[in-house]
């Protein structure tokens, strides 16, 4: 089982070669599209039940799933940090037993999540920080605990300029621009051209995902 991953985090459906995130209570697979599922935290995770973590245990062994998420935490909308952080250690849980990576929303928490992932035991599982924007700091903090950093089309460019290439992901997110768009405006600051980003990307995306697809049945 192989593909083309250009964008590594979108919620539209419309997009091709990219990696679509969905609610898998939402989950309906298409046979030409590739996922990744998980509970954001905006979407009132307070309320969910043990139900509702087998619909996504049960969605994460489909073969069009490739990577659990978006989860993560976030300082300004959401539930409380304390349960922001259960939720997000059952999807580091989940992801550790499939062999995934996560892809993690991070809004002024990348020191809890780095922290959450530590406290559970799961610094082993692959992190995308998704919609990077924070600064460079925070950047080289995520690169050093072996994170992946996705940047869409707002950016900071210092910390794309920290970023290496091997470690490069692009976006588009729910944003209306696309792909290549996004690859345009990172291969300048880059010195590159938006086809060299999106080979880079691409190259980089399959070595992520594609591991752990090709370890199931289709």
């Amino acid at each position: 089982m192989t593909g083309s991953i250009h964008d590594i985090h979108t919620h539209r459906a419309d997009v091709t070669s990219a990696l679509i995130s969905v609610d898998p209570r939402q989950f309906d697979p298409q046979p030409d599209k590739w996922y990744s599922v998980g509970f954001h935290p905006w979407h009132d995770v307070d309320r969910l039940t043990d139900d509702d973590f087998d619909v996504l245990q049960r969605c994460s062994l489909h073969p069009r799933v490739l990577a659990i998420g978006e989860t993560g935490m976030d300082r300004l909308r959401g539930a409380s940090l304390d349960v922001q952080e259960r939720v997000f250690i059952r999807h580091l849980q989940l992801a550790a037993a499939t062999g995934m990576p996560v892809i993690a929303h991070c809004v002024r928490t990348a020191q809890d999540i780095l922290a959450a992932r530590n406290r559970a035991g799961l610094s082993h599982v692959t992190v995308v920080v998704h919609g990077m924007r924070s600064n460079r700091n925070v950047a080289r903090m995520l690169l050093d605990a072996g994170c992946y950093l996705s940047f869409g089309a707002l950016f900071n460019v210092d910390a794309l300029l920290a970023t290496p290439l091997e470690r490069l992901l692009i976006e588009t997110d729910d944003s209306p621009v696309t792909v290549d768009d996004v690859a345009a405006a990172v291969a300048a600051p880059l010195a590159m051209t938006a086809d060299e980003v999106i080979a880079r990307v691409s190259a980089n995306a399959h070595r992520l995902l594609f591991p752990a697809a090709d370890q199931r049945e289709c």
